[in-house]
């Protein structure tokens, strides 16, 4: 018995001498605990770009990380790209226009969101492939295309505002550098974001009044009133003594280096986020750089940009993690004169770290020997408890989300203030401002001895600290959708079955549950009706044989709410079988409806069945792919108007990506029209009936960076 004993007592110390040989060689003191991702909350600004370079380098010495990459310092170059030739919500429509006509889908009113089809009600501009394609659209029976011209780069979407239309789009550079006691150049591409203006008065010749870029990536934009707003992002490396810092191009010149802020605090990576914007009248661009965590939601109201970030963990936190644990949840455990002899050792400071764990251990191990089994027992699992609570605490602080509040005013942007919440956000209908509190929904994962998750609703004033909060809504499952209207928030959870809450933000301090539905299936995304009647649209459910839920086909649900206490879901429609799906479930500028007009269109890829194809010997998915188009009424529920392709075989229909592929639906007057790459076609809005197509010039977009040859006599510096 006491061999056995003895073993088990040995394992446990093996283990901590593990745990602790990772700890660093500055002795920690007990105290407060430390979760190893504080930091300074000030919001500082570089002077130069050896400022960031110290700054990694300090990054990089204290937290593991590493952000070097190619050594040298470049000389840039711009990668040739094709000139740009032209050839031949419901608003007020242009002269000779429609009445009335739809508008992208957004989720704050006043706030555009940029897509690659917009229309004004008598004309519709899509990009096909690497064209922008302007139609004369209304009457759609003289529809007809107007002009095409190419845009360099790859464009990705654009706003229209009375005359003006700016197309966002991506580009490339290249740097040639020499690494380290290398012998030649060698190019390393770098992205840029272009916003590239042109004036459309007259649009069957487009003219280009500006082309705008800035270093990184495209990540969103938004238009308010007159001004437009675009983020860029790009990853943060130091080449050497050279660090490619933020520029803005005009035509592909330099003409100023934005402000780069920044916050002293670890992260695994950093990335530059430059938030551009300009006045599409005046045509003069500002910027401001944010050197941040990377984010992943971006959420924009009137008058503030609100970017969200994992809390994500230095990779030499783990390093001094076990170390911290010890002197603050064991060490205070222990008896008396064992503790005495512990603080005495590690405050020597003639022994290195492994000096000080070997006569630790020695004294652990004759504090065991010296108890009494059911002392030694007693005291192992008071350890284990006291670890496993300090475990949960860290992972929940590591699983956090940090969100800033950059206010935006006429152009002008300035970083207000910051704060972080527990859990994970799902996507931009998370985040909701009213009446200057933001609203968050999330979802928290905590991997511990014993995994959970839950749900929460958070309320954060202006300066970014909660002010109200809503915790451990439906365990172990996680947010499916959210959708704040108004005092309300509808959020849908999901794991077996698809509970629909209704939840009481009408007193910020004290968020409520007011009522839930449980039924089969769950929501990807939600749309009011009107204000006692919610839309979803997702997927249907269904148990399996190995006691599991397995998806069926695309579910558009209606939900009445009237009865905040018992929501009821008044009417349900199920598209195709198991694989079917829609972009409307993940990008909700897919999603057309309009309560006066009675209609309701999302684009459709439906699985009919399997069929076995005899010409390669196996079976296949019998896929149709195009628009569903219904009326829908609360008395009545779904009611399918009709279904538009724009496959002219079945094989168009058989893959994802389709230039045949609906992506996107629109109305002028009485007039639906579907938009793929290739085409744009028009029918009649209540019966659905064909009135007219036009065929767009859709080439396969050249969607990757052009080699640049190597040029002879380049100067490196």
């Amino acid at each position: 018995m006491k061999k056995n004993a003895r073993i088990g007592i040995f394992v446990f110390l093996s283990l901590m001498i593990v745990l602790a040989a990772c700890a660093p060689k500055e002795p920690v003191s007990s105290g407060k605990t430390s979760t190893g991702l504080e930091a300074s909350e000030e919001l500082k600004k570089f002077s130069s770009s050896k400022e960031v370079i110290e700054f990694l380098k300090q990054s990089q010495s204290t937290s593991g990380n590493y952000y070097g990459g190619f050594a040298g310092r470049g000389v840039m170059m711009a990668v040739e790209e094709a000139d740009m030739d032209s050839t031949a919500s419901k608003a007020a429509a242009p002269t000779a226009g429609a009445a009335d006509y739809s508008q992208t889908n957004v989720q704050v009113q006043g706030v555009d969101e940029a897509d690659f089809v917009k229309n004004d009600g008598k004309y519709i501009y899509t990009l096909s492939g690497n064209k922008l394609v302007i139609v004369d659209a209304y009457p759609a029976e003289d529809a007809e295309i107007l002009s095409e011209t190419e845009i360099k780069g790859r464009p990705r979407d654009m706003f229209v505002n009375k005359d003006v239309l700016v197309v966002m789009a991506e580009g490339d550079d290249q740097v040639l550098a020499i690494d380290e006691y290398d012998f030649v150049p060698r190019p390393r591409y770098t992205q840029k974001t272009h916003a590239i203006v042109f004036n459309i008065q007259n649009r069957e010749k487009p003219v280009l009044e500006k082309d705008f870029d800035v270093s990184g990536y495209y990540y969103q934009s938004r238009m308010i009133g007159d001004y437009i707003y675009f983020i860029a992002k790009e990853n943060v490396y130091y080449f050497s003594n050279y660090v490619d810092m933020p520029v803005l191009r005009e035509s592909g010149k330099v003409i100023a280096s934005p402000s780069v802020f920044y916050f002293p605090r670890p992260f695994n990576s950093y990335t530059f986020h430059t938030i551009a914007s300009f006045n599409i009248n005046e045509l003069s661009i500002n910027a401001e750089s944010f050197m941040l965590g990377d984010s992943s939601t971006l959420y924009v109201s009137e008058s503030n940009i609100y970017l969200a970030y994992q809390k994500n963990v230095p990779f030499g936190y783990y390093e001094s993690h076990n170390k911290d644990r010890f002197f603050e949840v064991v060490l205070p455990l222990l008896p008396a004169d064992a503790k005495n002899m512990i603080n005495e050792i590690n405050s020597d400071r003639g022994l290195d770290q492994y000096e000080k764990w070997e006569k630790i251990s020695l004294v652990l191990e004759d504090m065991y020997n010296s108890m009494e089994e059911k002392e030694k027992t007693a005291l192992i699992e008071k350890i284990e408890k006291a670890v496993e609570e300090y475990e949960l605490k860290l992972e929940q602080e590591r699983r956090k989300t940090v969100i800033h509040r950059i206010s935006i005013n006429e152009g002008k942007i300035r970083h207000e203030a910051d704060g972080e919440v527990p859990g994970y956000l799902l996507n931009q209908f998370s985040m909701d401002e009213k009446e200057g509190n933001l609203r968050v929904t999330t979802t928290t994962y905590v991997y511990a001895r014993e995994s959970t998750m839950y749900n929460n609703v958070f309320v954060l004033d202006s300066d970014m600290e909660v002010i109200g909060k809503l915790e451990d809504i439906a365990p172990e499952e996680r947010i499916y959708s959210a959708r704040f209207i108004g005092d309300r928030l509808y959020m849908v959870t999901f794991k077996n079955v698809d509970p629909f809450f209704v939840i009481d933000l009408s007193e910020p301090e004290s968020p409520k549950i007011l009522g839930q539905l449980k039924i089969p299936g769950f929501s990807n995304y939600l749309h009011p009706y009107d204000e006692d009647t919610i839309i979803g649209i997702g997927k249907e459910t269904e148990g399996n044989e190995w006691g599991g839920i397995s998806t069926k086909g695309v579910k558009l649900a209606l939900f009445d709410v009237s009865d905040v206490k018992n929501p009821k879901q008044l009417d349900k429609y199920e598209i195709g079988e198991q694989g079917t799906d829609s972009e409307a479930l993940n990008e909700h500028k897919a999603f057309l409806f309009d309560r006066e007009k009675n209609i309701l269109v999302i684009p459709v890829r439906e699985v009919k069945g399997r069929y076995y194809d005899s010409k390669y010997g196996y079976y296949r998915n019998d896929v149709w792919q195009g628009a569903y188009a219904f009326g829908l009424t609360k008395e009545d529920g779904f009611e399918l108007k009709g279904k538009v392709t724009h496959a002219e075989k079945a094989d168009d229909d058989a893959y994802y990506g389709s230039p045949n592929a609906v992506r996107r639906s629109l109305y002028m007057g009485n007039v639906l029209y579907t938009i793929s790459a290739k085409k744009i076609k028009m029918n009649d809005i209540d019966s659905i009936e064909s009135l007219n197509e036009i065929e767009l010039p859709y080439e396969e977009p050249r969607d990757y960076p052009v080699p640049m040859p190597f040029v002879k006599g380049i100067a490196i510096e």
